[in-house]
């Protein structure tokens, strides 16, 4: 299962059983075993669902398959959800759920002077490395990491290693990885490799981890709606297949653009953004195209809270997107933001400082709510009227009035700059 790389304009379900097949061929044999970390389906577009759903049929009758989806702080999936994600032949008592401030264990530390050094000096605190216990169990014979390599606006590049310290990891890695990300700088990371959190996820893996049985899927895919395209497949551990990943997702998902954006319109799928921890990819991914006093329209059919977890959508809640300044002084100053440094992040990444407006337009939230977060609202039924995503192409449009408007139906699938 080491080293192998795919790359294809369509990568087709037939040759992505036969590669899956051929890469477990020489030890499957050996498994009693195996535990698959795929995402869940706020990453229902990675092509990690199908690819999961073949390891299980691929192993079931010889091999335990458990499969623990990296929820990192999101909510365990439903069992609607996961016939979505994985498809109906995946039993849904195979599913593990991830609790992030029960289920794991220490197992190591980041010093304080190595953070401070990745950081420029912007940070020096130590960071207890911790993953879900299961990872640990000798039981398993091979761990199977599976997701997507695509932007990302914590990390610069999701996937690898930040499936496990991330998505199977405790509040400590989570909360001080994200505020390292924040502090550091979203426009200083997106799209990157050698961030200061892969620095550090870097080292949690080289000096803790080394030694357990785990293996990378990697995928890199593009989509129109929900046809998804898997066009790069990199299987094994070694971290350049990672870097071969990077720098095809870099030519596929990063879309530059000559001028800048004056009004983005971004779709949310309503079975994928749930919340704005999750949609608020609208804004993450668009503002390095966005115009100063542009306009970004979010529709948002399915968003019904702010955070994913009950404290962090409290929180959320409370100091709203307030911009960096003010999050960072409030950290300093409030024992809640202290203790729960991934949504101090949350709200410095969701805020635009002032530069660019923000209208959610919700179905599931009232206006009282969205405002007292400090975005503006409008209205989900009048908003589609108007920018109706039946009719929106991605990409600039016309509207009927003349209005010209810039379209994403699916902000997780880029990251979206000017030149």
């Amino acid at each position: 299962m080491d080293g192998i790389v795919i790359k294809k304009p369509v990568l087709d379900d037939r040759e992505l059983v036969d590669i899956i097949e051929g890469s477990l061929k020489d030890i499957k044999q050996d498994l009693k075993k195996i535990l698959l970390l795929p995402p869940d389906l706020t990453r229902m577009h990675s092509g990690a669902g199908r690819i999961t759903a073949i390891i299980y049929e691929l192993l079931k009758e010889s091999c335990i398959v458990d499969i623990m989806p990296a929820l990192g702080t999101h909510d365990p999936m439903t069992e609607s959800e996961c016939s979505q994600m994985f498809g109906s032949s995946v039993p849904y008592a195979n599913i593990i759920a991830h609790n992030w401030r029960k289920d794991v264990v220490k197992v190591g530390c980041i010093p304080g002077a190595y953070v401070s050094a990745v950081s420029e000096g912007l940070l020096d605190y130590s960071i207890d490395v911790e993953i879900n216990k299961r990872l640990l169990d000798p039981s398993y014979d091979l761990i199977v990491s599976i997701g997507q390599v695509v932007p990302h606006e914590v990390i610069g590049m999701a996937n690898y290693n930040k499936n496990i310290f991330v998505g199977c990891g405790g509040s400590d890695i989570i909360n001080k990885s994200h505020m390292l990300g924040a502090v550091y700088g979203m426009e200083r990371i997106m799209g990157e490799d050698h961030s200061p959190v892969r620095k550090v996820l870097d080292y949690a893996e080289e000096n803790y981890i080394k030694d357990l049985p785990i293996k990378y899927i990697l995928t890199v895919t593009t989509a129109r709606k929900d046809n998804v395209t898997i066009e790069g497949l990199f299987i094994g551990r070694d971290r350049k297949l990672f870097e071969e990943a990077v720098a095809m997702s870099r030519e596929k998902n990063m879309i530059t653009l000559d001028e800048r954006i004056k009004k983005a319109v971004v779709y949310l799928d309503e079975r994928e953004f749930k919340s704005t921890w999750l949609g608020n990819k609208a804004i993450y991914r668009t503002r390095m195209a966005i115009a100063d006093d542009g306009d970004l329209i979010v529709l948002a059919p399915g968003v019904r809270k702010f955070g994913e977890d009950e404290k962090i959508d409290e929180i959320i809640r409370k100091y709203g997107y307030a911009g960096r300044d003010r999050i960072l002084k409030a950290y300093k100053e409030n024992k809640d933001l202290g203790e729960n440094l991934s949504a101090a992040a949350h709200l410095i990444h969701g805020s635009s400082d002032g530069r660019f407006n923000i209208t959610y337009a919700a179905k599931m939230l009232s206006k009282q709510e969205v405002e007292s977060v400090n975005f503006k609202y409008m209205d989900y039924d009048d908003a589609v009227k108007k920018y109706d995503p039946r009719k929106l192409k991605d990409g600039y449009n016309i509207l009927d009035e003349g209005e010209k408007v810039f379209y994403i139906s699916n902000p997780a699938l880029g990251l979206w700059k000017s030149r």
